[in-house]
């Protein structure tokens, strides 16, 4: 059962629901986190992980080592410096000869930009555009690779009606295990063939 190594499971977001799916599959799971407190709830389940930045190239070579290079690479990274991290770990990943790498990006990246209504490019824009620049540095690299883009994330339960589109307008909201759980099935594929998906659940409304 091939490893993973995922960045962005510190937290209570999509990369934390793909580490749990790891840990019930009981597959090798292997994590950077920012803090100790992270580290220490993942240990506690089996994971084992690395204390360190996606930006700082040691961290992330320390990782990808423990790992090793037949791994698997999630990222569900966000944040400020989202494409300065992404861009690390791609190249280093590329030096150290990894072959396959899914992100789970956002609606509105890419050429999806024009689907995003102003009120969201002036709420959002500045993110979007960090994870865009993260999709366009994977999309050239030499990584057998996916991209995912949610649409609203939401915190519900799984309901296992998300569904994935290609090559059309997507607008909608997703919860997050139900993007984890999407993603790993990608991941179960020989070849995830330089793809990129929208996903959301039809007719899903946030819970008042």
């Amino acid at each position: 059962m091939k490893t993973w190594v995922i960045f962005g499971a510190g937290g209570k977001g999509v990369g934390a629901h793909i580490a749990d799916i790891g840990v019930t599959q009981q597959r090798p799971v292997v994590a950077l986190v920012r803090s100790e407190e992270a580290a220490n709830r993942l240990k506690e389940k089996g994971i084992k992980t690395i204390i360190g930045d996606a930006i700082d190239a040691k961290a992330v070579e320390a990782v990808l080592t423990l790992a090793g290079k037949e791994a698997d690479i999630i990222s569900t990274m966000g944040g400020e410096n989202d494409y300065l991290a992404h861009r690390t770990v791609i190249d280093i990943a590329e030096k150290m000869d990894f072959q396959r790498m899914l992100m789970v990006s956002s609606l509105g990246c890419g050429d999806s930009w024009a689907a995003l209504s102003d009120r969201a490019k002036a709420a959002f824009g500045q993110a979007v555009r960090e994870k865009s620049l993260a999709e366009v540095w994977l999309q050239t690299s030499h990584f057998d690779y996916a991209i995912v883009r949610p649409g609203g994330l939401l915190n519900g339960e799984e309901t296992g009606k998300a569904q994935l589109y290609q090559y059309e307008e997507t607008h909608g909201l997703v919860n997050r295990r139900d993007v984890a759980r999407l993603v790993t099935q990608l991941l179960e594929a020989d070849l995830l063939g330089d793809q990129i998906y929208a996903v959301v659940e039809p007719g899903l409304a946030p819970s008042k």
